[in-house]
């Protein structure tokens, strides 16, 4: 069986988006219980991923968590489940609203939850 490599930046096909879903102000569901709701999103291929405001769950901290992270998407309860734990997403490098998503910023995100599938055993 061969696994796929992570895509950090792209949608699973069977995550559940669908092109022109907007997801901001759905919760997300880490693996083991909620951390906040989608603040901002970015769904362009190859950049796609959401801004999430954890509220006081880590100090009202955001963190940018990429597309590939998601597991599935419940457009009904209006739910985001990703494939992380609370504690893989507060460790996440510090969101940077200036920084966009230059080059040097999305490969630090990607890297660090590219890490986290190795050390978590998901791959």
């Amino acid at each position: 069986m061969t696994m796929s490599a992570f895509d950090p930046w792209n949608y699973r096909p069977d995550a559940g988006y669908t092109e022109g879903s907007d997801l901001v102000g759905y919760k997300i569901a880490a693996t083991d219980g909620d951390i906040g709701k989608v603040d901002e999103a970015t769904y362009e291929p190859g950049a796609a991923g959401l801004v999430v405001d954890t509220g006081p769950w880590i100090l009202g901290r955001k963190v940018l968590l990429p597309a590939g992270v998601i597991d599935r998407i419940d457009h009904e309860d209006q739910k985001v489940y990703v494939d992380r734990t609370k504690d893989q997403i507060k460790d996440s490098p510090d969101y940077d609203p200036d920084a966009g998503l230059n080059d040097d910023y999305r490969t630090r995100i990607s890297g660090y939850y590219d890490n986290t599938y190795r050390t978590s055993g998901t791959l």
